[in-house]
């Protein structure tokens, strides 16, 4: 009994050392890719932001899935990070995920959702102005 629940303190704490580095390269500046991280973030029924460092385009969240109870019946909370790093003209996005499986990753769904988040802010710049019309005719 001793054995067992030694053990289990030993995996509970060894869980954090799953967390896996993804790295994704980006052709834009990270001031035009930050946004578009914040964006995805902000949306509360995928995540939960735990902190966030604009001036370091950094932040810590958990994603809502993410949670799961273990043996003992203790909720564990997988802790996400995220972290831009200029490169060049261009962006690395930083990804510490903690948790891909075959029922969620998270890692993939927050790249998909950072480059969706992207699309969308580059397609809602304001329209040029319109051309004054030929006053010639």
């Amino acid at each position: 009994m001793k054995f067992a629940v030694v053990a289990l303190i030993v995996l509970t704490l060894a869980v954090p050392a799953f967390a896996k580095h993804y790295k994704s390269a980006y052709p834009v500046a990270c001031s035009e890719l930050w946004p578009a991280v914040k964006d995805t973030l902000s949306n509360s029924e995928n995540y939960d932001v735990t902190g966030s460092d604009d001036a370091q385009m950094k932040a810590d969240y958990d994603a809502k899935h993410a949670a799961h109870v273990n043996v003992s019946g203790a909720l564990l909370q997988r802790k996400n990070h995220v972290a831009l790093i200029p490169q060049g003209t261009g962006c690395q996005m930083d990804v510490v995920s903690n948790y891909s499986g075959w029922e969620h990753n998270d890692q993939g769904d927050f790249k998909k959702r950072v480059d969706e988040s992207l699309a969308k802010l580059k397609g809602a710049k304001p329209p040029e102005p319109a051309k004054p019309a030929d006053a010639s005719k």
